[in-house]
């Protein structure tokens, strides 16, 4: 399983970034993906979670209303539409999966890809 995440950047607070997070090999739709974030001294977060058959979401309330999570199938690809950014939002984004969603929510999910930066600055 290779996950590969994209799209962070440097934007000012009130902007808006979009995650994308390209995953290989066939993904069943029991699996759950996921995006835990992790700043500097802090412990890793989740973000946010979708079960990928039926597209059940699920966000921490940090990000609720202004984080929304989507999955493309064809693509095999996962997206995070960050907006309203805050400068607590800065941290390395990591995109993660399990076919467990307790294990994604509690972000321990067994698979985790590369990571991609995301710097608010206010």
């Amino acid at each position: 399983v290779q996950l590969q995440a994209s799209g962070g950047g440097l934007v000012r607070a009130g902007g808006s970034l979009r995650l994308s997070c390209a995953a290989s090999g066939r993904i069943y739709s029991s699996a759950v993906m996921g995006w835990v974030r992790q700043a500097p001294g802090k412990e890793r977060e989740f973000v946010a979670a979708i079960r990928w058959g039926v597209g059940r979401t699920y966000y921490a309330d940090s990000v609720k209303g202004r984080f929304t999570i989507s999955r493309d199938s064809a693509k095999n690809t996962v997206n995070l539409q960050m907006d309203s950014l805050k400068a607590e939002d800065t941290a390395m984004y990591y995109c993660t999966r399990d076919s467990d969603w307790a294990k994604v929510v509690s972000a321990k999910a067994d698979y985790r890809g590369q990571e991609t930066q995301v710097t608010v600055s206010s």
